[in-house]
Protein backbone atom coordinates (compact mmCIF):
# COMPACT_ATOMS: atom_id res chain seq x y z
CA UNK A 1 0.00 0.00 0.00
CA UNK A 2 1.06 3.35 -0.73
CA UNK A 3 2.37 5.96 1.60
CA UNK A 4 0.10 8.71 2.78
CA UNK A 5 2.65 11.67 2.72
CA UNK A 6 1.72 15.69 2.91
CA UNK A 7 2.33 16.19 -0.45
CA UNK A 8 -0.73 13.89 -1.84
CA UNK A 9 -2.61 14.51 0.73
CA UNK A 10 -2.53 18.24 -0.70
CA UNK A 11 -2.87 17.06 -4.33
CA UNK A 12 -5.96 15.07 -3.10
CA UNK A 13 -7.13 18.34 -1.45
CA UNK A 14 -7.00 20.84 -4.19
CA UNK A 15 -8.42 18.05 -6.50
CA UNK A 16 -11.42 18.10 -3.99
CA UNK A 17 -11.64 21.74 -3.53
CA UNK A 18 -12.00 22.04 -7.54
CA UNK A 19 -14.50 19.92 -7.49
CA UNK A 20 -16.50 21.31 -4.72
CA UNK A 21 -15.90 25.00 -7.02
CA UNK A 22 -17.33 23.72 -9.95
CA UNK A 23 -20.27 21.95 -8.26
CA UNK A 24 -21.02 25.12 -6.63
CA UNK A 25 -21.05 26.91 -10.14
CA UNK A 26 -23.37 24.10 -11.07
CA UNK A 27 -25.75 24.58 -8.27
CA UNK A 28 -25.72 28.35 -9.23
CA UNK A 29 -26.47 27.15 -12.78
CA UNK A 30 -29.38 25.39 -11.90
CA UNK A 31 -30.89 27.92 -9.00
CA UNK A 32 -30.83 30.52 -11.99
CA UNK A 33 -32.52 28.15 -14.43
CA UNK A 34 -35.50 27.51 -11.30
CA UNK A 35 -35.75 31.58 -11.07
CA UNK A 36 -36.37 31.69 -15.01
CA UNK A 37 -38.87 28.77 -14.61
CA UNK A 38 -40.57 30.26 -12.04
CA UNK A 39 -40.66 33.46 -13.92
CA UNK A 40 -42.49 31.18 -17.14
CA UNK A 41 -44.77 29.71 -14.97
CA UNK A 42 -46.26 32.52 -13.31
CA UNK A 43 -46.38 34.80 -16.52
CA UNK A 44 -48.39 32.13 -17.71
CA UNK A 45 -50.05 31.61 -14.84
CA UNK A 46 -51.34 35.60 -15.43
CA UNK A 47 -51.82 34.90 -19.36
CA UNK A 48 -54.39 32.14 -18.27
CA UNK A 49 -56.21 34.34 -15.64
CA UNK A 50 -56.73 36.82 -18.47
CA UNK A 51 -57.68 34.62 -20.68
CA UNK A 52 -60.18 33.12 -18.38
CA UNK A 53 -61.70 36.51 -17.69
CA UNK A 54 -61.81 37.26 -21.36
CA UNK A 55 -64.16 34.05 -21.30
CA UNK A 56 -65.93 34.71 -18.55
CA UNK A 57 -67.20 38.26 -19.94
CA UNK A 58 -67.96 36.60 -23.45
CA UNK A 59 -69.62 33.82 -21.76
CA UNK A 60 -72.14 36.39 -20.10
CA UNK A 61 -72.58 38.38 -22.99
CA UNK A 62 -73.22 35.44 -25.35
CA UNK A 63 -75.76 34.42 -22.75
CA UNK A 64 -77.62 37.96 -22.53
CA UNK A 65 -77.85 37.66 -26.55
CA UNK A 66 -79.74 34.11 -25.69
CA UNK A 67 -81.96 35.73 -23.47
CA UNK A 68 -83.05 38.69 -25.77
CA UNK A 69 -83.25 35.99 -28.68
CA UNK A 70 -85.36 34.04 -26.70
CA UNK A 71 -87.77 37.13 -25.39
CA UNK A 72 -88.05 38.40 -29.06
CA UNK A 73 -88.80 35.05 -30.58
CA UNK A 74 -91.28 34.85 -27.53
CA UNK A 75 -92.80 38.28 -28.51
CA UNK A 76 -93.36 37.56 -32.17
CA UNK A 77 -96.65 35.73 -33.62
CA UNK A 78 -95.77 32.12 -35.21
CA UNK A 79 -96.30 31.92 -38.41
CA UNK A 80 -96.64 29.31 -40.33
CA UNK A 81 -93.77 28.27 -42.65
CA UNK A 82 -94.06 29.37 -46.43
CA UNK A 83 -92.62 27.20 -48.45
CA UNK A 84 -92.91 29.65 -51.69
CA UNK A 85 -90.18 32.44 -50.16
Amino acid sequence: MAEVTNELMYEFMKRMHQHMSEMKQDVREVKSELVSIRGHMLSMQHDIHNIDGVLGRHDERLERIDRRLELREMAEPQRPFDHNQ
